[in-house]
């Protein structure tokens, strides 16, 4: 998939005391969501369909420096690539069988995951299509059948001679907008919750590898970033707390740690252990009448381009730094470690 845009750094989940004491005794179901490419599986898939049956590595590279300046949104950028596919479908799975690397632990991780009925959630900004035949192919369909993918839709034509992106969010420059995806899980399962009469509050986990997952990042309680990628070295750049891993084995060590560590906090008429209280407060500013002014003043135009593409669009075109943006209360400090 082309490289996305540096979003800004998250603020980071902390507890507080007095901020989540409502949230005592509610014992918390564990949601899981998880990037695909680079995390998953160690290549990404669109890159090896590009550069073997498409627009070729040099064209792709150049595309994803077009991303990077502001010159082209993600989503046109992308419609380039995959329409510069002209291979059928199963041809072009058959370099990705043959190139394509799981995590070691990725497989005992997810069967982790169903014996302890922790829903697992792909979200990607690939092809649902491909997503689901990868799965099926290295998990086994009634495994793969476990884990829902939450990404783009596809319209590839029998020959093989025209590829398309069905975009989840269509008025998105992003065409899949993690973040409101993750919202959108969170808002159901609560709502499930509800109608079981079941008070807890979900707790959700995501696990990326590049700062294009920092959308979905900054809505989840607890982040997990594989070690020596871009995604761990924008978190330490940028003071965003997270856990580092090497594979998926690292991963289930620490949810193992969460829920005893949460269960211990509610068993003791305490708040849950983590909780990410500023979230709604993102939600409120990352809007696109609604533009913050620390990220206006931020030096990295990568970042206000890629969470208010059409903002700042408009002023890449018209090469004029100058404008005027709705006052937006400063937002309040950090909450110190527990």
């Amino acid at each position: 998939m082309p490289t996305a845009i540096t979003p800004p750094p998250a603020p980071e989940a902390k507890t507080l005391s007095g901020a989540v004491s409502q949230l005592a005794n509610k014992k918390r179901k564990i949601i899981c969501f998880s990037d695909f490419d680079g995390t998953i599986f160690m290549q990404d898939t669109g890159h090896i369909l590009f550069d073997n049956h498409g627009c070729g590595s040099k064209r792709r590279e150049i595309l994803d420096e077009q991303i990077k300046s502001g010159e082209r949104s993600f989503r046109e950028v992308s419609e380039e690539m995959w329409g510069s596919l002209n291979v059928p479908f199963d041809d072009g799975f058959e370099v990705m069988e043959k190139t394509l690397e799981i995590d070691p632990d990725f497989q005992s991780f997810h069967q982790y995951c169903i014996a302890n009925e922790i829903p697992f959630n792909v979200i990607s900004a690939g092809l649902k299509p491909i997503l689901r035949r990868v799965l099926d192919t290295f998990l086994g369909e009634e495994e793969s059948a476990h884990i829902d993918i939450v990404a783009n839709d596809a319209a590839i034509a029998a020959d093989g001679s025209k590829w398309k992106p069905i975009w989840r969010h269509g008025d998105s420059a992003l065409g899949h907008d993690k973040a409101q995806s993750i919202n959108e899980a969170r808002h159901d399962a609560e709502e499930r919750l509800a109608k079981e009469d079941d008070e807890s509050v979900p707790l959700i986990v995501f696990i990326g590898d590049g700062v294009s997952d920092l959308p979905a990042a900054r809505e989840a309680d607890v982040l997990f970033a594989r070690r020596g990628l871009r995604l761990e070295e924008y978190c330490q750049e940028h003071s965003i707390a997270h856990i580092p891993f090497d594979t998926f084995a690292d991963v289930r060590r620490e949810i193992e740690r969460i829920r005893a560590e949460d269960e211990a906090a509610t068993g003791g008429r305490g708040a849950p252990a983590r909780f990410n209280p500023r979230a709604n407060l993102w939600r409120r500013v990352s809007t696109q009448a609604a533009v913050p002014r620390y990220v206006l003043m931020s030096p990295t135009k990568e970042e206000k381009m890629f969470l208010w593409p059409e903002a700042f669009s408009e002023i890449t075109a018209k090469a004029n730094p100058a404008v005027e943006l709705k006052e937006v209360p400063d937002l309040p400090a950090a909450s110190a470690p527990a």
